[in-house]
């Protein structure tokens, strides 16, 4: 026995991996499992003698988080160090979980289950288990309704793990199936608003107690469950021989048209071509002259005439007006509908990821796919009208195809984002999500992009901040020029008595005066009487600290407390105003504290400051589009050695 070789007496049904050499006593014990599985390299204990009989009843397995069977297909991934178990059969575990999960113990039942999920994940158990009618025996398990809690758990996620093999198709499984799984999602839903005293409108998301993340993933798994449903019909294609496939297209020209079916010696064969082919030409297919071969892509595949099918008959006056209403435009603006069916259910599939595998660690669901029978169908209904609506908004043309798409995908994708709990109101909230709305929220979140946060983008932003605070101070100096007119507040109700007043040219006098009536335009300075040095101003006063909101019944007035300022000079005397509208009011406070050397505070100054900031800021950078920002200043070169490259003027 060579030096190198170690053994371990304290576990007798492990062994070892070393250099590819199998090495034991007895191999005559261990030889049936190795033909049978794989040409397994060990180190088994010396001296080795098992002496076990069936050997068909066991197996190695890799001694991990895996205990994946070892077969001759993934034989050669085993690893030198590897520690194999050596176990029952995939055939004997098989058939002790079949009975196991059947036992009228609870306790001994779920165990079995925990079990199963577990050994499911292994593709060669997963086949022995199916091959035992177990996926029926689940199935059923589920539709008796008998199992909650950590039963139906178990039970859920045995079933996804052997159905993520392939091994069963999933268009086996029947309607009754389905809906049990819809009711089983919707029940926990429920549960968890009563326990979490939340709104019976299941709006888990806001509720101020996380959902459970075990629950969360059922429900993601459950939805999955319900979508792959979906697969074999979306990677079916379309035969353009069979003639109950093609009935689905003469259905459909028939209900947007509603033509009815003409006799076979009705005009000529060619006439009857010809007015196929301009119906077809109106239902938007691609192929004006056989419109099966436009479905014979995959995916969409069937899946995109299914939909196509149930909103013309489930929804058939939009239907029939979106074709009638496109067929009717000029070529280059009409939407094709049956162009956009089939790329927009492409879309959706691949957006609810139908047809892929559960994720272990994903919980995003959509509760409002519980809440129909139909769902996909009537989300692609939903869908395929907003398409409609966003072409329309965006003028499109045919040339501009790819781009209405991938604004109705973002529509969609921001509408799914919101969780909405029913279909009502997840169509209620793309209304809300126009084509103008999404043109406003990208131009918001490229000013939030990280480009706009760098230190290049925010050094350039402070530099230019001062100027654009010089330009909105000019404006407010230049508006107090003009001057405003003002109402006077007396005790009485009656306020029919104005007064002006107006900045000199050149920023140094206040020049005011009463009037007998509200002015057309601006006053001249020369009828003005009164004048106020700006020298002489001490400092603006606003709100309730203002004298003339001090007098009895003046607080109660809330508007005109909001619309008062004051301005205070020499010792204490005041001129008072009362600012006609928030927009003056936000203008004069402005203006007079620039006067003054203070800063300018009000709500008006920061909305222009954003305004104009966030102009000059897309103008200055407008010619590095789509050039990357570095985040740090290029390094200064080294000084040279001489300077004698200067030319010497002299």
């Amino acid at each position: 026995m060579p030096a190198s070789v170690r053994t371990r007496t304290s576990c007798k049904n492990t062994l070892y991996l070393h250099s590819g050499i199998l090495l034991a006593v007895h191999i005559s014990d261990v030889l049936p499992f190795l033909e049978q599985s794989c040409n397994v390299c060990s180190l088994l204990p010396m001296p080795f003698s098992w002496s076990l009989g069936n050997h068909e009843n066991f197996a190695l397995q890799i001694a991990d988080a895996t205990n994946f069977y070892i077969t001759e297909k993934n034989r050669n991934d085993i690893k030198n160090g590897s520690i194999l178990r050596l176990t029952t059969s995939p055939y004997q575990t098989a058939v002790q979980l079949h009975e196991r999960i059947q036992s009228s113990s609870m306790d001994a039942k779920l165990e079995a289950l925990k079990d199963l999920a577990n050994a499911s994940r292994d593709i060669t158990f997963a086949q022995e288990f199916i091959n035992l009618d177990g996926i029926s025996l689940l199935t059923q398990m589920v539709e008796s309704g008998t199992d909650f809690g950590d039963l139906l758990s178990f039970t859920l996620t045995a079933f996804v793990e052997l159905m993520d093999h392939g091994i069963v198709s999933w268009d086996t499984f029947s309607v009754a199936f389905i809906k049990k799984v819809k009711e089983l999602a919707f029940t926990w839903l429920l549960s968890y608003s009563i326990l979490t005293g939340t709104d019976f409108d299941l709006n888990v998301i806001r509720s101020p107690i996380p959902i459970n993340d075990e629950m969360a993933h059922q429900l993601y798994v459950l939805q999955v469950l319900t979508f792959n449903l979906l697969e074999d019909r979306m990677m079916t294609k379309m035969d353009p021989q069979d003639q109950a496939q093609r009935d689905i297209i003469f259905e459909l020209r028939r209900i947007a048209f509603d033509v009815e079916c003409e006799p076979n010696n009705s005009g000529s064969i060619e006439k009857r071509k010809s007015m196929y082919t301009r119906d077809y030409k109106k239902l938007g297919f691609i192929n004006h002259v056989n419109p099966a071969v436009d479905f014979t892509q995959i995916p969409p595949g069937m899946l995109a005439l299914d939909n196509m099918l149930y909103f013309a008959k489930h929804h058939q006056d939009a239907y029939i007006r979106i074709v009638l209403e496109n067929s009717s435009r000029e070529d280059k603006h009409e939407c094709p509908f049956g162009r956009s069916s089939i790329e927009l259910t492409k879309m959706l599939c691949e957006i609810l990821k139908v047809g892929e595998l559960p994720s272990e660690n994903c919980h995003d669901f959509h509760p409002m796919f519980f809440t129909h029978d139909r769902s996909f169908e009537e989300f692609f209904c939903i869908c395929i009208q907003l398409l409609n609506k966003t072409w329309k908004e965006m003028r499109a043309t045919s040339e501009d195809f790819n781009k209405v798409m991938q604004v109705v995908r973002e529509q969609i994708m921001r509408a799914l984002t919101l969780k909405p709990n029913s279909l009502d109101q997840f169509k209620s909230r793309l209304q809300n999500l126009s084509y103008t709305e999404i043109l406003k929220i990208r131009q918001s979140e490229r000013m939030n992009q990280e480009d706009f946060q760098s230190r290049p983008i925010l050094e350039l932003r402070e530099k230019i901040q001062p100027e654009i605070m010089e330009l909105i101070k000019q404006q407010r100096l230049n508006r107090l020029c003009e001057g405003t007119c003002f109402r006077k507040i007396s005790s009485r109700r009656r306020q029919d008595k104005f007064w002006y007043c107006r900045l000199s040219p050149n920023h140094k006098v206040l020049h005011y005066g009463d009037l007998e009536e509200s002015p057309q335009g601006e006053v001249p300075h020369d009828s003005l009487q009164d004048k106020l040095p700006v020298a002489d101003i001490k400092a603006v006063i606003t709100g309730k600290d203002c004298p003339h909101m001090k007098e009895k019944g003046a607080l109660k007035q809330n508007k005109v407390l909001e619309l008062a300022f004051s301005v205070l000079y020499e010792s204490d005397e005041y001129l008072n105003f009362i600012a006609p509208d928030k927009h003056e009011y936000c203008v004069w406070t402005d203006g007079l504290n620039a006067l003054l050397g203070k800063e300018m505070t009000s709500d008006y100054t920061k909305s222009d400051m954003d305004t104009l900031l966030s102009m000059e800021m897309k103008l200055r950078l407008l010619d590095l589009e789509n050039i990357q920002i570095p985040e740090a200043p290029p390094p200064i070169p080294k000084e040279p050695s001489n300077y004698d490259f200067v030319y010497d003027c002299n």
